[in-house]
């Protein structure tokens, strides 16, 4: 009696089978640059909801870390664990927002609920500042100290790609980027004005 295999194929979209992006970024010279944030937009994929309250620290007269990156809505407190009061403060359009004098820990976080960058200082220390880049999409990331950034699980389809950085000369425009299957590779060169870091916070990254 003859025998039979019965095959079954499962027909998988290919929206579905998901892919990595690395970014390495770089300034004009070529030298890795930490600090600088991809977002990939597409209105698919909206940011998702944060699992808990962020937080921008003060310590040593320094905002801590230098550049944050919260979803769109995101609580952030702003705990002070200097001996001396600071007055937080942005006048950015995406969040306008004071913090009087205080120590320790403000009785509310604050609600970002706006995308875009956020600049934070203090009233009273110039030297203080740091940055929130509230995102509106669920695929963003900042570079490490050596300049790379990596995306894992993207959807292959089409999305914009932003890229910011706290020193950059002029606002980048959002480039087109089509994403594919496996590993996707890229470099970009930004034209930055170079400053130093606050000094208590010279590796400070936060991702939320």
């Amino acid at each position: 009696m003859p025998k039979y295999i019965l095959l079954i194929f499962f027909i998988v979209p290919l929206q579905s089978i998901a892919a990595e992006l690395f970014i390495t970024i770089t300034d004009a010279a070529k030298k890795p640059l930490p600090f600088a944030v991809i977002e990939l937009v597409n209105d698919k994929y909206p940011a998702l909801n944060a699992p808990a309250t962020a937080q921008v620290i003060q310590k040593d007269l320094n905002f801590q870390p230098f550049v944050s990156i919260v979803s769109q809505g995101a609580l952030v407190e702003f705990p002070n664990l200097d001996k001396t009061r600071h007055h937080v403060y942005s006048f950015s359009p995406a969040k306008v927002f004071e913090l009087r004098l205080y120590s320790g820990k403000p009785e509310a976080p604050v609600m970002f609920d706006q995308a875009g960058v956020v600049t934070l200082g203090c009233n009273i220390h110039d030297n203080m500042l740091a940055y929130l880049y509230v995102s509106g999409s669920q695929f963003t990331a900042m570079t490490n100290a050596n300049g790379e950034a990596y995306f894992a699980d993207l959807p292959q389809q089409e999305f914009e790609m932003k890229i910011w950085h706290p020193w950059q000369q002029e606002t980048l425009p959002a480039q087109a980027i089509r994403i594919t299957t496996g590993k996707q590779q890229l470099v970009k060169a930004l034209n930055i004005v170079q400053q130093d870091l606050p000094g208590a916070d010279k590796a400070g990254f936060s991702d939320y």
